[in-house]
């Protein structure tokens, strides 16, 4: 049996790691899996993945946590697709486990409803210790679609947002990865003031001004001195920016028209630029909250 999966990268509106509460929004950079299950093979500990670079800790472990709640025996290949850097606050580790998770289950002939998915990715991430929270806001955003808040102490969704029409995300992802959060989740939580902004303003559906606290927190915490640049993508006309995840990404929202002025305020020559739609999935299965 053949499966397939598609999630989407994301950025931060609220970093999860000081109080457990964390909001993100999609953005169109995909990351796609197809699965195909041979019942006439035995089961292998580890599946097969295409290309062998795509075969990292968080591919092998969601398949196998995937075959585990819905499989029947058999062995799997994978071929996984993404071009979303690794470790730089796009949430691509997310994004791939998703796609992987939901390809997987299809091919054992199970369609889990998208939350169903996004909890088994978090639970992944807790597990392997790749994730201190397990990043269900970045899990379940790549799948629904536009923005979402969410508990990851307990796996839900509070809300879900959308912050309106013809707006872009311009992107400055240096070339530099960030360390596991695991490592560095004790930095976060000596900011509760800063944190408590943030999330009251994402739950109360200002978006923007929990981009800015929360930006102002992960600065704080992992020494990224972006404040210039804040102001700089403000002034082109950018209507919200933050770093995304742990960075060192950073991340504007600007109406599609200004766009290019906001890329032009990027830093150039010290890692990758681009523009890219915010992303609103189709689909509204499962669980997704208000």
């Amino acid at each position: 049996m053949r499966g397939v999966g598609e999630s989407r990268a994301a950025i931060s509106v609220v970093n999860a790691l000081p109080l457990g509460v964390g909001a993100a929004l999609a953005i169109d950079w995909p990351a796609r899996a197809s699965a195909e299950i041979d019942r006439a093979l035995p089961a292998r500990a580890r599946p097969a993945v295409r290309p062998k670079g795509s075969s990292t800790r968080i591919v092998r472990d969601t398949a196998a946590e995937a075959l585990a709640r819905y499989g029947a025996g058999g062995r799997l290949r994978l071929s996984v697709r993404s071009t979303i850097p690794a470790r730089r606050g796009l949430k691509s580790s997310s994004a791939v486990g998703a796609a992987v998770a939901q390809a997987t289950a299809r091919a054992c002939g199970a369609d889990p409803a998208t939350d169903e998915v996004a909890r088994l990715v978090a639970e992944v991430g807790r597990a392997s210790g790749l994730s201190a929270t397990g990043a269900f806001d970045d899990a379940l955003v790549g799948l629904v679609g536009a923005g979402v808040v969410t508990d990851n102490r307990s796996d839900r969704c509070l809300r879900r947002f959308d912050p309106g029409s013809g707006l872009a995300v311009v992107l400055w992802v240096p070339d530099r990865p960030h360390p596991l959060s695991p490592q560095v989740v004790d930095r976060f939580r000596r900011t509760p003031g800063l944190a408590r902004e943030a999330v009251d303003a994402a739950l109360d559906g200002d978006w923007a001004a929990a981009m800015a606290a929360n930006s102002a927190l992960v600065e704080r915490a992992m020494g990224y001195r972006y404040a210039a640049l804040r102001e700089a993508v403000l002034q082109q006309g950018a209507i919200a920016s933050s770093v995304s995840g742990l960075g060192p990404a950073f991340a504007a929202v600007a109406p599609a028209a200004r766009a290019p002025r906001v890329l032009r305020a990027l830093p150039a020559g010290r890692g990758s630029r681009r523009t890219l739609p915010i992303y609103r999935s189709a689909s509204r299965r499962g669980g997704d909250g208000g």
